[in-house]
């Protein structure tokens, strides 16, 4: 089990490096504007956010490499990506360079969130399959908070401070690309490419207790019901798939991205004051990190939906409160108390959940298209929603904004009461014969 743990905490700090991909930019932001003297359109859109996109072309293309080359070769050449990604950021001298390696590390981040949950859920067993998947978002909140801490501390270098900033990721991401080259490849996956021997000697070592033999079975019955070139658009998958979809829609339909980018705006525009804003925002990614802990030690001892209505019912009350804060223009610490109870519903629920339940509920030899398909949703959405919060925020009103949130959260508490599976202490064989029987009982 040891093994396991290792294997599991080396794939997942490709979530580490996501994390601290995303937020690194936030310190050289300002700087880099001014220093290319770029028009706010043009450094919103291809400075900060080529790497967005880079991010949503590496989900919608993550299954390609994951599926054809291993899980462990994608680990490894997503890896080199951020790590290409890092140094050439911190030696371009102009935007548009600075963009294209930018948009490298986004397709590692894309790449990362099919490739790093696939290869946890397939080595994992069914009773701890949540708690170790769930590394992968307790690496992201990680990255995400220690990438604020060291833009903090390389600030006030000198005027390339910026370039301090953007390379030192290439420090964690040489260390796990080294990582990654130990990883064993996936037994599940070997067993689509007709490597039964193999497959084999990686389930004993996985899970002695068990019989590898039986696993191996298991695996290759699942694969007989399948046939050649199909994918997961096929009636057959149609309920997976939508459960994928609904599980990353209400995700960024709670509004997290759009709260995650904009916190300080957030707070300032309900009447906090700049400093206190900044100062509110760590300790937002503090409390993210620590209710992430405590939804990764509950995931296989309650079950996925349990977290899932605790969230919805903390994203309803948050949101709503959060929403009066600004008709009502409360004043003080209303609105930041609110806030904090938003990421903590959120961190114990969603941001807890949706990489281990997206990676459940695919096929062994689908898994990486299906974990393509949730991410590129989730990622398309978290382009799209905080994009539209300036617009919103100017014309409608926070209010108004918060409100819809709210709403949103109101019809995810239904979808996980009468629509989501419990996915708890189930084996990924069985999960996917009771899925497949929905459809074939025409429900």
């Amino acid at each position: 089990m040891n093994k396991v743990w290792m294997w599991s905490i080396t794939a997942a700090l490709a979530g580490f490096l996501f994390g601290f991909d995303t937020v690194v930019i936030s310190g050289a932001d300002k700087k880099l504007q001014l220093l290319w003297g770029s028009s706010d359109a043009f450094h919103g859109m291809v400075v900060v956010g080529m790497a967005l996109w880079g991010t949503v072309v590496g989900a919608l293309l993550g299954s390609v490499p994951t599926n054809t080359l291993g899980r462990k070769r994608t680990l490894i050449w997503i890896g080199v990506f951020y790590t290409v990604s890092a140094l050439g950021s911190a030696l371009a001298n102009d935007p548009i360079t600075f963009a294209v390696f930018r948009f490298l590390g986004g397709l590692g981040v894309g790449a990362s969130t099919v490739a790093a949950p696939a290869y946890i859920s397939e080595i994992a067993p069914a009773k701890d399959r949540g708690k170790l998947v769930g590394l992968y978002q307790f690496n992201i909140v990680l990255g995400i908070l220690i990438a604020f801490f060291s833009n903090y501390l390389l600030s006030g270098l000198g005027e390339n401070d910026w370039r301090f900033m953007m390379g030192v990721e290439a420090i964690p991401a040489v260390l796990y690309t080294a990582l990654a080259l130990t990883l064993p490849k996936s037994p599940r996956w070997l067993l689509t490419k007709g490597r039964q021997e193999e497959a084999r000697q990686l389930f004993q070592l996985i899970d002695p207790g068990n019989d590898a033999r039986k696993t191996v079975q298991q695996v290759q019955e699942e694969m007989r019901q399948t046939v050649p070139n199909e994918t997961i658009f096929i009636k057959k998958y149609r309920v997976p798939l939508l459960l994928a979809f609904g599980i990353a829609f209400f995700n960024q339909l709670s509004g997290i991205n759009a709260f995650l980018y904009y916190a300080p705006r957030i707070m300032t525009e309900g009447g906090l004051e700049e400093s206190a804003a900044l100062l509110g925002s760590i300790g937002i990614g503090v409390a993210n990190m620590l209710f992430t802990l405590l939804g990764i030690y509950l995931i296989d001892r309650v079950g996925r939906k349990q977290l899932m209505y605790a969230g919805s019912l903390g994203y309803i009350i948050s949101l709503s409160l959060v929403a009066c804060a600004f008709f009502l223009e409360w004043q003080g610490l209303a609105l930041p108390i609110f806030l904090f109870v938003f990421i903590a519903a959120h961190a114990i629920g969603q941001g807890t959940v949706i990489w281990v339940f997206i990676s459940e509920i695919f096929p062994n030899h689908l898994r990486g298209s299906g974990q393509a398909f949730g991410s590129s949703v989730h990622w398309v959405l978290a382009a799209v929603v905080p994009s539209l919060v300036p617009l919103l925020f100017a014309t409608i009103g926070p209010g108004v904004v918060f409100a819809f949130f709210a709403f949103m959260m109101g019809l995810q508490l239904l979808w996980v009461a009468f629509v989501m599976p419990e996915t708890k202490g189930i084996s990924l064989e069985e999960m996917q014969r009771s899925l497949t029987k929905k459809i074939n009982r025409g429900q």
